[in-house]
């Protein structure tokens, strides 16, 4: 055990033992390579870690984020954009350290900002133990080291997103693009979980360990669950680590402090760690229940949405890995030129082989004939050699001879003839572990992507004196592959051949079944459009614009909906392929041919998109476009209004206050202390944030319940919706709940039909009319677009417009901005009246009770003999629509219907 010293960096040393590495200029140093002898001189059969050189620079990417305290190696390659940071090391990079990763490339998957954690916060860093335990304590960092048995181990962890690339060839998941290098080995130094939780006493009836972590996430701090008798297991090697590879652990990976769970998914190793919670039952943590799970294939993202049931449902969620391996050589677009080879000439084929629940890879195989015979490959199991040595390493015990799981990658080689090679097609790999589980031929496609393992495909494509080989895909957004090549071709990937053309007797014998991409572009049009053609078709009468690459031309859809596509018109002359995808309610759609939005889902959006379809971009043209939007980001001055309705401009969040114990007022500081919002009254802004499991972009609509003319700051009032058993709740009010103090979101406009410009004259889809009155319609959080007309109305006492405002709720607690509601009726008698309707009232409640229906809206909301009335309408969609219909029953003309 050690001894008490005087802080975090003295008493790791008592732990510590030379680990090479290399100087500035790249090579070991005198002093280095004496101590990495000597490391070699008393372990002679052991792989060592690689030499490593911890990166010191802040790279400019990340200056503008809040990692921008964490140093980082430029060679990761970013999967999710410049944050959250999600990487995974070049394949072959990866593979030539060897057994063991180097932390400067060991892949990291990060959920939102790392934690900053001194040096000087180390020592006092807490971890408490709680829930179903007889003894509920608190230990810190000291006694974690001091008081408990350390153990080094070799483990291997794996996201359960590696190879998800491949997936989302086939159809976009909800996940982004791992390559084949979502894992990383290290040598993990700290004490058993089981010793931690021994002491705190578990109950009886305790059945799981929650962990939660330090990082705070959009849906909370980062958690999981696994089970209790599986960190009790000394078998299954659950564990805390402090070290990797005999250095202490980085930010990205967990600094100070971290859960390591061999044979299972990178997600329940949780980093930062603060909390272990027994319970009896898994976790109820956002992250262990949205995230980490195989939905049924046959599930897919529209339904996931619409059900929350898919996600609460244990029997989906992951824990072991499953069998999977990958080609590492040949490379991906590796030559060889057989003419050069003698007849006899051989290519050493190599790559990577795990399993889970610590169980063996036992076989590697290859085939060169699509499957109809395979070869037997050679495998080598690094982690043997520890199993032979025992004694300490990093200042924790090897003691490994009395285990049989494998909690380590193994790697297989194969001498294939090259003139084998020129005769195939392809290079197939799959492996087989210890209980016969085998990779299968075909792709379990599933919503989030994850766990996909079939068998590794690497082309042979062949010339007239070169063969090339093509990896199924390259990571992130990296062109190439055959997977890509297939499918920009036309081919099907999931006809069980790989998207190749098949002969009749293939295609009878084919029992799958293609999961159809939606084509967003028109059929047989091969048009490439350049910058200035771009350019000279974005007015607001002739708005063109980009999704994915593609040019789209919006006129169609303003000569049909005239004055009411806005966002077609803010979208002009722009890339809004982010927008696209994530806006649910999008402005292609009217409900029934009429100007209101209907809500859609992604695909229903992209079937629409062939009518408007122009051609494709040039690739010039669309970095061009891209440089462009990057300039106009940059902040103005001060007095410029800060909404720009095509620049996401910035905001922070400078106070959040609870008024009910689900809804929240927000207030974000703007660019400058006075600088105007810019939001024309009835209008509306776009927020955006970032969903941190799938790193996709979520956008809503709200409007500010601020004063028109505030500086500085706006302020949103928001309903939170939690999830329930049976509600997934709502995706982006859940993420501004989670949003601390400091945190930004992006927003964008103004966006809207509808503009008051005072005494009854409104700007409604471009054209200005007079009205006599309002009948404002709302239920829940549909108040705040619906406020902001009425106090515009009210609190200007020369005008004369007549306001009616029919407002629905669940309960009384729930009535939104009641205090000012009331206050306007009780000031302006002959103007405002506001009437409240409550579905589950309490017993002393003295309003109205029941739904907006027929009869409340004959009595509050007829219609107008001279057409000078306008209904305002908002809440949630079943309200929209049956209060649609019950206004044009009464007589109502469609044009007066506005909905925001």
């Amino acid at each position: 055990m050690a001894t008490e010293t005087l802080g975090y960096k003295e008493e790791m040393l008592e732990y510590s033992l030379p680990v090479s590495s290399e100087s500035d200029n790249g090579s070991t140093s005198q002093s280095d390579s004496d101590s990495a002898s000597t490391v070699s001189d008393l372990l002679p059969d052991i792989p060592l870690p690689p030499p490593s050189k911890a990166p010191t620079e802040i790279l400019s990417v990340d200056l503008d984020t809040p990692d921008n305290h964490v140093p980082r190696d430029p060679r990761l390659i970013r999967l999710t954009g410049v944050h959250p940071f999600n990487v995974e090391p070049p394949l072959t990079t990866l593979f030539k350290e060897g057994f063991l990763t180097s932390p400067e490339l060991f892949y990291v998957r990060n959920h939102g900002p790392v934690p900053r954690v001194r040096d000087e916060d180390i020592p006092t860093w807490e971890l408490s133990i709680e829930g179903l335990v007889e003894n509920p304590i608190t230990l810190d960092f000291r006694q974690i080291l001091q008081e408990f048995d350390q153990i080094t181990a070799p483990i291997t962890l794996v996201c359960a997103g590696n190879r998800r690339k491949e997936q989302n060839q086939v159809r976009k998941s909800k996940g982004f693009s791992w390559g084949a290098a979502g894992l990383s080995t290290a040598l993990f130094t700290g004490p058993m979980m089981r010793d931690i939780i021994k002491r705190a006493k578990p109950m009886r009836r305790a059945k799981y360990v929650c962990m939660e972590g330090a990082d705070k996430l959009p849906n909370g701090f980062y958690g999981t669950s696994v089970k209790l008798n599986w960190v009790m297991d000394p078998n299954r090697g659950i564990m805390l680590a402090h070290k990797m590879n005999g250095e202490d652990l980085r930010p990205d990976h967990g600094r100070p402090l971290r859960a390591v769970v061999p044979g299972q998914i990178g997600g329940r190793s949780v980093k930062w760690l603060t909390k272990l919670i027994l319970t009896d039952a898994p976790s109820d943590n956002w992250y262990h229940i949205y995230d980490n799970r195989v939905l049924p294939t046959m599930v897919s993202p529209e339904q996931s949405a619409k059900e929350p049931k898919w996600w609460y449902d244990d029997r989906y969620a992951i824990y072991d890995l499953n069998v999977n391996s990958a080609v590492v050589h040949p490379q991906h677009d590796e030559v060889l030129r057989p003419a050069k080879a003698g007849p006899t000439a051989t290519y050493t084929a190599q790559g990577y082989a795990y399993a889970g629940g610590g169980r063996r890879i036992n076989r590697v195989e290859i085939s060169l004939d699509k499957g109809k015979s395979w070869r037997l490959a050679n495998i080598e199991y690094p982690e043997d050699k520890y199993r032979e040595y025992e004694s300490n390493l990093f200042g924790g015990k090897v003691d490994m001879f009395w285990r049989e799981t494998c909690f380590c990658w193994c790697f297989w080689n194969l001498e294939i003839l090259i003139s084998d090679l020129t005769e195939s097609d392809a290079i197939l790999v799959r492996a087989m572990d210890e209980a016969l589980s085998i990779q299968p031929r075909d792709m379990y496609w599933s919503v989030l992507g994850m766990m996909n393992n079939p068998w590794f495909r690497v082309a042979v494509i062949k010339d007239s004196d070169t063969i090339r080989f093509e990896h199924p895909t390259q990571p992130a957004l990296m062109p190439g592959g055959w997977m890509e090549r297939v499918k920009k071709a036309g081919g099907d990937l999931t006809n069980g051949h790989w998207g190749e053309v098949m002969s009749n007797e293939e295609v009878e014998a084919n029992n799958g079944k293609a999961v159809e991409e939606i084509n967003m572009k028109k059929e047989g049009l091969d048009r490439k459009v350049d910058f200035a053609e771009f350019k000279a078709h974005v007015s607001p009468e002739e708005p063109w614009f980009v999704v994915n690459g593609e040019v789209y031309d919006g006129t169609k859809f303003l000569e049909g909906h005239p004055g009411g596509a806005q966002s077609i018109v803010s979208a002009a002359g722009m890339d809004v392929s982010e927008e696209f995808l994530a806006i649910r309610k999008f402005h292609f759609l009217y409900l029934d041919g009429i100007n209101t939005n209907k809500t859609t889902d992604s695909e229903t959006a992209k079937a629409m998109m062939p009518d408007y379809h122009i051609g494709t971009l040039e690739k010039a043209s669309l970095k061009v476009l891209h440089d462009e939007a990057q300039n106009q980001s940059s902040l103005g001055t001060p007095d410029e209004k800060y909404l720009q309705p095509k620049v996401w401009k910035k905001a922070e969040l400078s106070t959040k206050r609870s008024i009910s114990w689900d809804t929240r007022i927000f207030t974000f500081k703007l660019d400058y202390d006075l600088q105007p919002l810019g939001l024309p009254t009835g209008q509306h802004l776009m927020v955006k944030l970032k969903d941190s499991t799938t790193s996709e972009s979520i956008i809503r609509a709200y409007t500010p319940i601020s004063e028109t003319n505030q500086q500085g700051t706006l302020d949103l009032l928001i309903k939170v919706y939690t999830p329930t058993p049976t509600e997934k709740g709502g995706k982006m009010t859940m993420a501004l709940d989670k949003l601390a103090i400091g945190d930004n979101v992006e927003i964008k406009g103004p966006l809207g039909r509808l503009t008051y410009l005072g005494h009854g004259k409104v700007l409604l889809n471009d054209k200005q009319r007079d009205v006599k009155s309002f009948r404002m319609i709302c239920g829940g959080s549909g108040i705040t677009p619906i406020y902001q007309v009425l106090r515009a109305v009210v609190t200007n006492a020369q005008d004369p417009t007549h306001c009616v405002v029919l407002d629905g709720n669940r309960m009384e607690e729930d009535i939104l901005c009641r205090e000012e509601l009331d206050s306007y009726a009780a000031l302006n008698d002959e103007r405002c009246t506001i009437v409240h309707t409550l579905t589950k009232p309490s017993g002393d409640w003295k309003g109205l009770k029941g739904r907006i229906g027929e009869e409340l809206l004959k009595q509050y909301a007829p219609p107008s003999a001279d057409g000078d009335s306008l209904a305002l309408i908002c809440g949630p969609e079943g309200m929209e629509t049956a209060t649609k219909a019950g206004l044009l029953k009464m007589g109502w003309d469609e044009n007066d219907l506005v909905f925001f």
